[in-house]
This record gives C-alpha cells, sequence and structure tokens, in this order.
C-alpha cells in the first residue's frame, strides 16, 4: 500500500494561500510560515502530517500527496477545511 509524507499548511482564503506560497518561492522556510500562519495544530511542528496512507485524508488532499512531485510545494488546494499548501516530504509505492 502507498505511503506518503507531507506537511502543509492552511488558510482560510486563496489568497493568502498564493501569498505564502509566493513568500516560500522567494526563499521563506516552510516551516516557519506554518508555524506563523497555519490554522492546523500541525503548523507548530512546521506543518508536519508524519506518514499516512491513500485514503486517510479528504480525497482533494490525498489527490495531491499521491500524485505530485516530492518537495515540490503544491496548492491552492481547497478542501472543506480551508486552502492548503502541501509539500510532499516522502512517498513509497
Amino acid at each position: 500500500m502507498a505511503r506518503a509524507s507531507a506537511r502543509h499548511i492552511l488558510v482560510k482564503t486563496e489568497e493568502q494561500c498564493n501569498n505564502l506560497k509566493a513568500e516560500i518561492e522567494n526563499g521563506a522556510s516552510f516551516s516557519e510560515i506554518a508555524q506563523q500562519h497555519s490554522l492546523c495544530p500541525s503548523g507548530k511542528q512546521g506543518g508536519d502530517l508524519g506518514e499516512f496512507g491513500r485514503g486517510q485524508m479528504v480525497q482533494e488532499f490525498d489527490t495531491v500527496v499521491f500524485s505530485a512531485p516530492v518537495g515540490e510545494v503544491q496548492g491552492p488546494v481547497k478542501t472543506q477545511f480551508g486552502y492548503h499548501l502541501v509539500e510532499v516530504t516522502k512517498r513509497s509505492d
């Protein structure tokens, strides 16, 4: 069964998500941005969600995690919780 590790940043608006993505692309630390802005409790750990299997996260999130290149920030990804920036840190198929 496929497994992945990922980290994310959850915010309320697509605009904020795009702004934070631009900051990260310009050299800001994903972990620091997560600690400062993420609405998810995982933000305290730099957005780290640990390891999980396919189907354990909401579908929109799951689709990105199991298809996006490892180490590349993806988003905004809209879910029922808000807008996410997602970075797959490890994946095994």
